[in-house]
């Protein structure tokens, strides 16, 4: 699934070509979305905002519309020069809006819906999300709060993938800043002082920054996910990998030196 920083990148790419422009043309190709006449009541209207809560992308119109979109484990955003071939097929396109010489395409997003301002503010998928784990200044105090509000037997691996507690970390990140931090994602919160905790996320943030001006993963940035098998690069000690949690999402960790 696309975590936090995929996600941003996106918007990142999306900003110039639609922030401050009325369309020239909106495309919604998907069946699903063939009677929601969508460019007729878009049409004309500018894109004032592109931005990013966690995993979820908006593209914010005048008059108080919102497109919001989820990518979840198939989903993508992308932006190409118009007449450009697309790396994906047309027929998985969900959405095309071409501006500036460009087209903005989602493809493949099963989450992809029009809602009013109002509604993104007490939609309660939405206003149940925690901090942005890459918002400008992160809330330590609501991450903490929430984090001490769970159950106190659930593993800290587990519940920094609850996007109730912190939006847009996802498996890759949750991996690499436990590990940063020296910390075993088996480690109970009761366990776990609030300044670990938050040491995690002081390690994600910069490198998950780092990744959003990236097009492609850089494999020197993966210290323990994906690498079960290999030594740990601090300690030597071989790396393991588990399934953790009720969604049972493999967690990779290195025993050595994470306690």
């Amino acid at each position: 699934m696309p975590e936090g920083d995929t996600i941003l990148r996106a918007a990142k790419r999306i900003r110039p070509v639609l922030e401050g422009a009325v369309p020239d043309e909106i495309l919604t190709p998907q069946a699903r979305h063939a009677r929601d006449r969508w460019p007729e009541r878009l049409r004309g209207r500018a894109v004032t905002k592109v931005d990013t809560h966690g995993k979820h992308l908006f593209l914010r119109f005048e008059g108080d519309l919102v497109l919001h979109s989820h990518l979840r484990m198939t989903g993508a955003w992308a932006v190409y020069r118009h007449g450009a071939r697309w790396r994906r097929a047309p027929r998985r396109a969900w959405l095309v809006i071409r501006s500036r010489g460009h087209d903005v395409v989602e493809f493949d997003g099963p989450v992809l819906e029009l809602m009013t301002d109002g509604r993104t503010r007490f939609d309660q998928r939405l206003a149940a999300l925690g901090p942005d784990v890459l918002a400008d200044a992160f809330d330590a105090s609501t991450f903490i709060a929430r984090l001490r509000a769970d159950d106190p037997t659930r593993g800290i691996g587990d519940a920094l993938l609850d996007q109730r507690i912190v939006a847009g970390l996802g498996n890759i990140w949750k991996a690499e800043g436990l590990w940063g931090a020296q910390l075993d994602p088996w480690r109970a919160l009761r366990d776990v002082t609030d300044t670990e905790a938050l040491a995690v996320i002081a390690d994600a943030r910069p490198r998950m920054f780092a990744a959003t001006e990236r097009s492609r993963p850089d494999p020197s940035e993966r210290h323990v996910y994906d690498r079960a098998g290999r030594p740990c690069p601090r300690c030597g000690t071989t790396i393991r990998a588990r399934g953790q949690g009720d969604d049972n999402r493999t967690t990779f960790w290195c025993p050595g030196c994470q306690r």
